[in-house]
């Protein structure tokens, strides 16, 4: 099988959608032989900050000598990305002979009447396989999907279950208030594990607290002001950490430091349950070399492009209180894509008001987008200025950089499903 035939077959399976419950990939996996049974996991649930927390945590463990695998989803740049060891994406040809690998599987549990998986939980096994045979020391899991029956919480050996910021989001699967949908993220904590938790609001702590108590784990919440930020600007900022002092990372963003923070916390909680010590000049260059793109990321100057994957009531407070913060005063063009069933409405309430121009659009995935006349209609109360409803993505660049003058900042925000196609038009 070729890496081309592999992403044929994968396109395939991905017809029939995605349904949560562990069933299948435990029949899956148990099929390959249970590769995720000789793994040590570091297991990451939330709404906001799951992929910089993970890219925060597996940069430093891999500077500190530990070979780390990385899982993570949606993607921005490339497909492979979801597949990393220490920051290196999983070669095409490694790929499909995995994906052949488990196709045979899949042949094998059929034919037993078993019901096949869907194709999130084959790149999971993808994953498990891989990481398996290249030893990997740690990884670091993103969740895709709440918690409890996202196909990653088939793991059992977690050393640590971290938990950024929980809100609202994808509410027709999890629940229709913070404290429900923590429940299903709260599903991550296995017995004895050590919990650590972004600050979070009190019902949602209340959650999670109970669910540590019952697993008989320790549980540690993050404390912002252990993170005072000394320097900051759009392209990154300094802070103070605990004892480290003039700690640089590079992915800018308010709420940057608070997944620091938390970060730190979670390799804090990592040395204390595999009983490892990590120097300091390794803590200091994996925050500095940490890179995540996609999250209020700079593309270019004059006029300045930032490009953040705020897709979420939550998500979007946080990216306007960046902006206010970094661009006081300045011409703001925005342009704006989402999901449907994201809360488009309320997202167009936090930001529109901070734009000159919006230019919405299309997504790249045409079951979910919204379009973009209806995601004009949402914008237009709240936009001071212009709201153009442009549907191609390369158009809208175009349109905003003929509009633009040098002293101007232009942000492409909402569903990080686009955001690669701006980052390769801008770039």
């Amino acid at each position: 099988m070729t890496y081309k035939e592999a992403r044929v077959y994968l396109d395939e399976v991905s017809k029939y959608g995605s349904v949560l419950g562990l069933d299948a990939v435990r029949e899956l996996l148990h099929e390959l032989g249970d590769p995720q049974e000789e793994l040590r996991f570091i297991h990451i649930a939330g709404t906001n900050g799951k992929g910089s927390v993970l890219a925060f945590i597996s940069t430093i463990l891999s500077e500190a000598g530990f070979r780390t695998g990385r899982y993570i989803s949606p993607t921005v740049v490339s497909y492979l990305e979801r597949i990393q060891i220490d920051g290196q994406w999983i070669p095409e040809e490694e790929f499909a002979e995995l994906v052949e690998e488990i196709q045979k599987a899949i042949v094998r549990m059929e034919a037993r009447g078993l019901s096949g998986p869907t194709v999130f939980e084959i790149e999971t096994a993808v994953a498990f396989l891989y990481f398996r045979k290249k030893r990997c020391r740690f990884v670091v899991l993103e969740t895709g999907l709440g918690g409890k029956e996202d196909a990653t919480n088939i793991v059992r050996n977690t050393a640590v279950a971290v938990f950024t910021s929980i809100s609202r989001d994808h509410m027709g699967f999890l629940g229709d208030t913070a404290e429900a949908i923590a429940k299903h993220k709260a599903g991550i904590i296995k017995p004895g594990c050590i919990v650590v938790s972004a600050p979070q609001q009190p019902e949602v702590q209340r959650v999670l607290k109970k669910q540590a108590a019952l697993q008989g784990c320790e549980i540690f919440f993050a404390k912002p002001e252990e993170g005072a930020v000394t320097q900051e600007g759009y392209r990154g900022q300094t802070l103070s950490l605990g004892g480290l002092k003039n700690l640089n990372i590079r992915m800018a963003g308010a709420c940057q430091a608070v997944n620091a923070v938390t970060a730190w916390e979670a390799v804090r909680a990592v040395e204390i349950a595999e009983g490892i010590k990590i120097r300091e000049e390794d803590l200091c260059r994996g925050f500095e070399k940490t890179r995540w793109p996609g999250r209020f990321t700079c593309l270019r100057e004059a006029p300045v492009w930032i490009v953040d994957g705020a897709h979420n009531a939550d998500g979007a407070r946080w990216l306007k209180d960046s902006m206010e913060r970094y661009f006081p005063g300045r011409r703001l063009l925005f342009i704006m894509g989402v999901f449907r069933d994201k809360e488009y409405e309320k997202i167009a309430e936090i930001m529109a008001p901070l734009a000159e121009r919006i230019y919405t659009v299309d997504l790249p995935e045409k079951g979910r987008t919204l379009p973009a006349k209806e995601l004009k209609k949402a914008a237009e109360p709240y936009c001071r200025g212009t709201v153009l409803a442009m549907e191609d993505i390369d158009r809208a660049v175009e349109k905003a950089m003929e509009d633009a003058r040098e002293e101007d900042v232009i942000l492409a925000f909402g569903s990080l499903s686009y955001l690669g196609r701006i980052m390769e038009i801008v770039q």
